[in-house]
């Protein structure tokens, strides 16, 4: 067994210098700079402590680093996953207590180990069928569902917790009057600062600039007793290990927020990694790896009371920027981490969780898709509506119920793309040789009695049958009576039983019509297929050609100089030919 293959770090380092170290240092320090703000936010947007988002910083990238493909994904707590933690956990039990703080680490446990349950099976490829317009409706759902619960940080006042999002604004706009000034001017103060950092000075940590701003302000005017929230005792020192509760009852009331975190944080940490890997040619990412190494980290990290994971596009993109090499960089986030965790975490006492909700306040702005809808609205209506219809959902339902609703939009719309393919009605250009669509190609001509058809998709099961109608029905609508019909089948890469038989009546009804059959460009695959079921010879060897041109030529002739038997001979050797 070759432990590279399960440990890409030692791979990493095997031809790693003090270059690549100091690369690795810096990207990692930068990373953790952005984290300890960013963790301690996204925790309280979980319903947890802020300490457990540091956490979440400590174990998770450690593993990952070990056994990651990406060398610049940073994994760490994340805007997406902690409201989804906080959508299903706080309908089992109340934000910050004992029985929900087990809840979530052993949803981060179970998430993990299903994970791994998805890499030992190499299933990886699953989530390729939640299409990108299901999750930038989701995300920009979620995205304001993120916003509308900051609002109590924000206006300074207390709000019940709701079950849907417009009951959270109306009764906030109905309690406008009880606004806390003090938390809004240190909220929208915080968010502009950042704002103009980022605009003025990128270089330079917002995050890490309004806390230390926020935290050094709030302690010397004493302004938490003016009434601003603070977050108080931050326990100081390394997580202890501790077990995750595994109760069968416990287990299965989590489930359907396992099933959501679980979707959406493979999609976007694969979709991360598969985006740097584009910007950096010495990195290979390894879908299953991915997920044994994601499965890995929220695992270990639930054994450590680690807030349940993901990647972080920003921080990813910043540890990239940094210059990370290997996956030291986010050894190195994780031991700063450790480090703040050890001797800082006192510091954080007089932080007020205004400032920390505009923190995410400004983080989710770029969660929301607009100018992926605008793009979509003018490229792809059906994707666009497919964005709308999630987004809707997820805003009017809820964020589980959003997940659940994409992914059963994804797959009705691939049943649907797969069983209504493209099939068309070709005619020749001008050159002689070329076919084209005539709907696209209006000059194209077509030829009196004879009928050219091509079909975009493998021929199976699921659109057998609209081939069959399709051909059938364009037969009888044609003014002219068909002669011939010629299929290209240059598009068809595979066929299976459904297919032939679909194959076998088309043949059936155009030999009782007195219509030749002609097939052009069948592909190896397809051909051995046909070879094997006789549906070639009934067809007519002779009435099997490698070009459209060739069909129209043979029946023009009116001879016997089709393929001969020998060119369309069953051959395994010739299997995409």
């Amino acid at each position: 067994m070759s432990w590279t293959r399960y440990i890409p770090l030692i791979e990493q380092l095997r031809s790693y210098g003090k270059p690549s170290f100091r690369s690795d240092l810096v990207a990692g320090l930068t990373v953790a700079i952005m984290l300890v703000p960013q963790g301690m936010a996204y925790a309280l947007l979980a319903g947890m402590p802020p300490i457990y988002g540091l956490y979440a910083g400590l174990v998770p990238p450690l593993v990952y680093g070990l056994l990651g493909t990406s060398r610049q994904l940073s994994l760490g707590p994340v805007a997406i996953s902690s409201l989804l933690v906080l959508a299903g956990i706080s309908q089992l039990a109340e934000p910050e207590s004992d029985r929900y703080i087990e809840l979530v680490i052993l949803t981060g446990f179970l998430v993990g180990a299903a994970k791994l349950l998805l890499s030992a099976l190499r299933l990886g490829f699953l989530v390729r069928f939640l299409s990108h317009p299901v999750i930038a409706g989701f995300t920009s759902a979620a995205a304001v569902i993120i916003a509308v619960n900051q609002l109590k940080y924000l206006l300074g006042i207390e709000i019940p917790r709701f079950t849907y999002s417009y009951e959270t604004v109306y009764y906030a706009i109905q309690h406008l009057s009880e606004i806390h000034w003090l938390s809004f001017v240190c909220c929208v103060g915080s968010i502009m600062l950042m704002w103009a950092l980022r605009r003025w000075a990128p270089q330079v940590p917002g995050a890490l600039v309004v806390t230390i701003l926020g935290v050094g302000i709030t302690a010397y005017f004493r302004l938490d007793q003016l009434g601003l929230n603070i977050v108080g005792q931050v326990p100081k020192g390394l997580p202890a290990f501790s077990v995750p509760v595994l109760e069968a009852a416990s287990i299965r009331v989590v489930l359907p927020t396992v099933f959501a975190v679980t979707i959406i944080s493979i999609v976007e940490s694969i979709g991360i990694a598969k985006t740097l890997e584009l910007k950096n040619k010495d990195t290979k990412v390894l879908p299953n790896q991915e997920l044994l190494a994601l499965g890995a980290a929220k695992v270990a990290g639930s054994f450590f009371q680690s807030l349940p994971s993901s990647a972080s596009f920003t921080r990813s993109a910043i540890n990239n920027q940094a210059g990370a090499r290997t996956g030291v960089a986010s050894i190195v986030a994780a031991s700063a981490i450790g480090f703040t965790l050890i001797f800082f975490t006192p510091l954080f006492y007089y932080l007020p969780k205004a400032t920390l909700a505009a923190i995410i306040l400004t983080a989710v702005r770029g969660l929301f898709e607009w100018e992926r809808a605008r793009y979509l609205w003018r490229v792809h209506r059906k994707d666009f509506l497919m964005l709308s219809i999630t987004f809707v959902i997820t805003l009017a339902f809820g964020i589980e119920e959003g997940v659940l609703a994409g992914v059963v939009l994804s797959l009705l719309t691939i049943i649907y793309q797969t069983s209504r393919p493209h099939v068309v009605v070709l005619g020749q250009l001008a050159d002689g040789h070329t076919f084209r669509n005539i709907e696209r190609f209006p000059e194209a001509t077509q030829f009196t009695g004879i009928l050219i058809m091509r079909f975009d998709a493998p021929l199976f099961f699921m659109n057998a049958d609209y081939f069959k109608d399709k051909v059938i029905d364009t037969i009888r609508r044609h003014p002219d009576r068909i002669e011939v019909f010629i299929l290209d089948a240059s598009s068809i890469l595979d066929i299976d039983s459904s297919g032939l038989e679909a194959l076998e009546e088309i043949h059936r009804y155009l030999s009782e019509r007195g219509t030749t059959f002609y097939l052009s460009g069948v592909l190896g695959p397809v051909r051995d297929r046909l070879q094997l079921a006789g549906l070639l010879q009934r067809i007519g060897l002779h009435n099997h050609f490698l070009y459209i041109r060739d069909a129209l030529d043979y029946h023009q002739r009116e001879g016997e100089q089709g393929w001969s038997p020998q060119a369309v001979q069953f051959n395994r050797k010739r299997k995409h030919q």
